[in-house]
């Protein structure tokens, strides 16, 4: 399939230099900056969502990492690309949503997962009931991603609840889910797994 190329991600303040410590103790009264410098405490529900989407990211990372995923490894790059770029959205307090446009996820990130869901689902047998979790490490890791992938959206939901959110961000968490699902199954077959439906 072809992935839309990966736009340089132009945040100059999170550039990183290589001179600062890794421990600034900035943080230690529980109090932590948003991109633009408000001080907010750790479990500020606009941390608690960014946060969130960042453990996404490295369970990503994690499915990245199994030879099975080899030749998906392009399109979980694309999808940690645009995890990044929600991140990033979300730890900018700046309400003009214009200004932060050059963070938001690609145009096309919505469009790129449902094409390769149409693409994995025509291999599948079809689903009459529920799925047991398991029976294969990566497997597991999927069903485990995408768990996270629907708290990261809940997260982001209820902070849209008090402070407006790019929707591209909740519409691409809410696909991500469905895409993780879908590559759960695929592995399975994949890897000759036999998948345990439910009512067992």
């Amino acid at each position: 399939m072809r992935i839309p190329c990966i736009r340089k991600l132009e945040i100059s303040k999170f550039t990183f230099n290589p001179f600062m410590k890794i421990y600034t103790r900035i943080g230690d009264d529980g109090y932590t900056s948003l991109t633009g410098g408000q001080r907010v405490p750790k479990y500020h529900p606009r941390v608690e969502a960014y946060g969130s989407v960042d453990e996404l990211l490295s369970w990503i990372g994690l499915l990245r990492d199994f030879k099975e995923n080899e030749s998906r490894k392009e399109l979980l790059i694309y999808i940690q690309d645009q995890l990044m770029r929600c991140g990033a959205t979300l730890a900018t307090e700046d309400p003009d949503i214009s200004r932060k446009i050059k963070y938001l996820p690609g145009e096309k990130c919505i469009s790129v997962l449902e094409n390769e869901i149409d693409r994995m689902e025509a291999k599948l047998p079809p689903l009459a009931n529920f799925i047991l979790p398991g029976g294969h490490m990566l497997v597991s890791y999927c069903h485990i991603a995408r768990c996270v992938c629907r708290r990261a959206e809940r997260s982001v939901l209820r902070l849209n609840d008090t402070e407006k959110i790019p929707s591209i961000i909740y519409k691409f968490l809410n696909r991500l889910s469905d895409y993780l699902f879908i590559l759960s199954r695929l592995v399975s077959l994949e890897v000759d797994n036999k998948e345990i439906s439910w009512p067992v």
